[in-house]
């Protein structure tokens, strides 16, 4: 019965979501959506653009203990690292992302804060994650396949290709009140 259900759930077509905005909530509206794939049986995995394997968060921890996969590409926030140190982890960062899509063993993949790696303005990065090919790959990707593709300043052409936008808006943060990042909420 399980694999009957997973033949169905393949010839399904598979949707392009992207979360944006400048609220909180993309990530985790990302992983209220895995928890959902996951007890539907589906194999989820999700590809952190931005995070940084040298730390450890949350939904790694409890998402593993599920079965998924969850690895972080990045080096942690632009202004930590030199802009070269970020460049060579979006040039290696990007080639495992189309892999995890196009090689079709996932049902849903999240390519998380994939939108703020795109809007980075402070050095050139199409030549290590070029926009058209994020483009290509929704467009292109197998029929079964989920891609949920989070972040701030989600690019139009991105907006454009995906079958949902979400835009999370804050409209009060408790970061506006000298609230740092809290544990368990944040990471």
């Amino acid at each position: 019965m399980e694999e009957k259900n997973m033949n169905k759930q393949r010839k399904q077509k598979g949707l392009t979501l992207v979360y944006t905005g400048d609220g909180k909530g993309k990530t985790t509206s990302a992983l209220g959506l895995t928890v959902r794939a996951v007890g539907r049986g589906m194999k989820v995995k999700i590809l952190q653009f931005i995070k940084s394997p040298e730390r450890t968060y949350g939904e790694q921890i409890a998402l593993e203990k599920l079965g998924v996969e969850v690895k972080q590409l990045g080096i942690g926030f632009t202004w930590t690292k030199t802009p070269e140190e970020h460049r060579e982890a979006l040039k290696s960062a990007w080639p495992q992302a189309k892999e995890a899509v196009m090689g079709g063993e996932y049902d849903v993949v999240i390519l998380d804060e994939l939108n703020n790696a795109l809007a980075i303005e402070t050095f050139p990065i199409d030549d290590v994650l070029p926009l058209d090919e994020v483009v290509d790959l929704i467009e292109n990707k197998p029929d079964h396949v989920h891609l949920v593709i989070t972040g701030r300043s989600a690019h139009s052409k991105v907006k454009s290709a995906a079958d949902l936008v979400s835009v999370i808006g804050a409209e009060k943060h408790y970061y506006d009140e000298g609230i740092p990042a809290v544990k368990g909420i944040e990471f």
